[in-house]
């Protein structure tokens, strides 16, 4: 391990010494891509040299006990000796977390899609408070939010939202947040106080190029309509939605948020990229024909990955056995009290399989 983190901070200072060349700026994609490999390797390198430092702080306090006489010094050493060696422990298992083999698609911007479920009104109403939850959070993260596409409930609320979320890491974030979330509350429409069951599904993509996927024009049938539902002055006025159909897989991508119809189409494409993509990495590794499906379940009631009950203001994260009761924090943005400790468990997991390989 010490051997790759001496490589990364030996490339580290060559990428500093390259960018104090005369004109390396002239050339803004390469610079761009130094910057972001500088940066990306800057959090290794701080956290190595924090561990070189404790390290020799902890020798030089053990070689005091050794060779030192005077009382006073060898009690100084000895107190230092336990912090050191818990803060040298902490630092070292940090760096087998950043030297974990990275997620490519860790830095992407993603693509968020809400649908209710089972539970009719109640999962639409809450499918908007999810949305509400994740916007928040991004706010916090100072990422940016653009609906792309929303569908009405009944009585309010989405029966479908999507979203382009951009900003610095979304995905590593939110990847975890793909599944089947069941609520359970008393609906305001329930005049027994009895409480419901309901689910929405949430599928977390990573934005993909247009050049990671290749789509034909001849594959793409492209339609436009009147936009439909609350949405501002411009809604029903003109045909600026945007439904793009993929032929060969009939993946159908809807967009009607957007202020014209070439951006609902740019939005629309930007979906389907990733849509596809995403289905192309699924296939790939087997775990499902169908990544949709393979992503975010059936909806029904028995499938979940976490349980929001209001009524006792918990949440339970069925994959890691997680509660907390700060139902309403959560709902308000502060998403890091389920997102953290996710990632984590993930880390852990990692570093086992990693150790057993």
């Amino acid at each position: 391990m010490f051997d790759k983190l001496q490589e990364v901070e030996k490339r580290f200072e060559q990428i500093q010494q390259s960018l104090m060349e005369p004109g390396v700026a002239n050339n803004q994609e390469r610079y761009r891509g130094m910057m972001k490999e500088m940066s990306d390797l800057e959090k290794v390198v701080t956290v190595f040299r924090d561990f070189k430092k404790t390290r020799n702080e902890l020798q030089g306090n053990k070689q005091i006990l050794e060779t030192e006489s005077d009382p006073d010094l060898r009690e100084m050493a000895k107190e230092e000796i336990g912090p050191l060696e818990k803060r040298l422990g902490e630092l070292e298992d940090g760096l087998k977390i950043l030297l974990l083999p990275k997620d490519p698609n860790d830095d992407k911007n993603i693509i968020l899609e809400i649908r209710a479920g089972a539970g009719g009104d109640e999962a639409s109403l809450f499918a908007m408070e999810l949305f509400r939850a994740y916007s928040y959070y991004a706010g916090q993260q100072n990422w940016r939010v653009e609906a792309l596409s929303t569908s009405p409930g009944n009585v309010g609320g989405y029966k479908e939202v999507i979203a382009m979320i951009t900003g610095d890491k979304v995905y590593s974030k939110l990847k975890y947040e793909s599944g089947v979330h069941r609520v359970q509350r008393v609906p305001k429409t329930e005049a027994q106080g009895r409480v419901h069951t309901s689910t929405i599904t949430v599928a977390i993509i990573p934005e993909s190029e247009e050049t990671e996927v290749k789509i034909e024009q001849k594959d793409l049938r492209i339609d436009v309509m009147r936009s439909g539902g609350a949405g501002g002055q411009s809604v029903n006025k003109t045909e600026s939605a945007v439904r793009v159909t993929h032929l060969p897989t009939n993946t159908v991508v809807y967009c009607q948020d957007g202020k014209s119809q070439h951006s609902n189409r740019e939005q629309a494409m930007k979906v389907l990229y990733s849509r596809l993509k995403q289905a192309e990495e699924e296939k790939s590794r087997k775990e499902a024909s169908d990544a949709r499906l393979s992503q975010i379940g059936t909806g029904d009631r028995s499938e979940r990955i976490r349980t929001y009950n209001f009524p006792q203001s918990r949440i339970t994260d069925h994959r890691i056995g997680l509660t907390t009761h700060a139902i309403d924090a959560v709902m308000g943005g502060a998403l890091e009290t389920l997102i953290d400790p996710l990632v984590t468990h993930h880390q852990a997991e990692a570093l086992k399989q990693q150790t057993q390989a």
